[in-house]
């Protein structure tokens, strides 16, 4: 039974990641009929993203009072009603008013599936699972290009999503004796996550590392998310090389990370989360010593490449590690707040690059991700520091 709970994670994994890249695949088309600005996908994601932090911050609350099976089902539900609305929309005003359940379907089911995987399955199992992510990430533009091609429009792309979350949101349902069985097991009553009381922002802000990791996980995903961006433009403008090859290029980085997340699975066998995590920034620190390099095309490809793989380990590992440094009882809350800042990282930090690079020079490209890289090092070991104290304080 455990088998078929961890098979079914597995899929909402993938179901997580088939939203993520649908707007970028089909905002080409969709902006020309909307009549707006190719820029006005930002208002979108905007949106989506400030939906996705409510919810992940109510994720703790919502998980001790429903279970994690239930609001899975019901985050997946709600990201397919959204999905659904995208693929009946034919203005933008509509669009953003459908974009709100989108973001808040994301986030709960973010928080609460990784924080379930954290408490009851393997490291490798959370780096696979991310993997699988970057599956549903890579197939949902196909699945869109399959629409365009075939003559049906970019609504009927997301209304073959659409129908996979729905199907997926029923498989979720009829598994939840499964979840509550295996939430029963590890807390010997019925409930078990509902016996803790949530806890407060300003609750979790007074656990020790619990800012310094916030701050990690905040950069981490502004570097990721600000490589992913800007390296094709990095690449067009710095490097002097044609807008194919670039997003060639750039690709190499999101396949980094996915063939990295396969590959960390084996390596947690013999390594912890936190040498993952070291082992991580190693691989981004060379990626980006190459992007400096002035040895054309070879090194920009093998520093992409890098950087993908360093950034693989990191997310799964800092999410894994998280019952461990901070308690079980507490993992639910931190890894909402992780989250959220996760998206906040995400929001600001890419474009405070663009206004760098319009103002200033995208030159400064591996700068700006060799000081979020420091910046998160230096605060992941101040992290384990603050954590290693406290235990030793506890003991005396």
């Amino acid at each position: 039974m455990i088998h078929l709970l961890l098979i079914i994670i597995y899929l909402a994994f993938i179901s997580l990641g088939l939203p993520d890249s649908l707007l970028g695949s089909a905002w080409p088309t969709m902006y020309q009929e909307f009549s707006v600005p190719v820029s006005y996908a930002g208002g979108i994601s905007m949106i989506i993203a400030v939906g996705t932090i409510i919810s992940s911050l109510q994720s703790d609350r919502l998980t001790r009072k429903f279970g994690t099976g239930k609001v899975t089902a019901a985050s997946v539900l709600m990201t397919a009603v959204a999905l659904f609305g995208f693929s009946i929309s034919h203005s933008y005003a509509v669009l953003c008013l459908w974009a709100i359940p989108y973001g808040l379907g994301a986030g709960s089911v973010d928080a609460s599936l990784n924080n379930y995987v954290a408490l009851h399955y393997a490291s490798r199992h959370m780096s696979w699972l991310h993997c699988m992510w970057g599956v549903g990430a890579s197939l949902s533009p196909y699945i869109m290009g399959y629409a365009l091609t075939g003559g049906q429009g970019w609504n009927m792309g997301y209304r073959y999503i659409a129908i996979l979350q729905v199907a997926l949101t029923a498989i979720l349902i009829f598994s939840l004796p499964l979840w509550k069985k295996q939430s029963n097991n590890d807390t010997g009553q019925t409930g078990g996550e509902a016996a803790i009381k949530p806890l407060s922002l300003r609750q979790i802000l007074t656990i020790p590392g619990a800012k310094e990791i916030m701050i990690t996980f905040f950069c981490y995903c502004a570097l990721e998310q600000t490589a992913g961006l800007w390296a094709s433009s990095y690449l067009v403008l710095r490097r002097g090389l044609s807008a194919e090859t670039a997003a060639g290029f750039a690709s190499l980085f999101f396949m980094g990370i996915t063939a990295g997340r396969a590959f960390s699975g084996f390596l947690t066998l013999k390594l912890n989360d936190t040498q993952m995590i070291r082992l991580g920034q190693g691989f981004i620190l060379s990626g980006i010593a190459l992007l400096f390099l002035p040895f054309g095309n070879a090194s920009s490809l093998s520093g992409l490449i890098l950087v993908g793989l360093g950034c693989a380990p990191v997310y799964p590992s800092i999410i894994h590690s998280t019952p461990e440094h901070f308690g079980a009882d507490k993992s639910q809350a931190m890894i909402g707040v992780q989250m959220a800042s996760a998206y906040v990282g995400t929001c600001i930090m890419p474009p405070i690059f663009g206004f760098i690079a319009n103002h200033i020079s995208v030159s400064l490209f591996p700068v700006y991700l060799l000081a979020i890289l420091v910046l998160m090092a230096a605060m992941h070991e101040k992290m384990l520091f603050k954590i290693s104290a406290n235990k030793k304080k506890d003991l005396y």
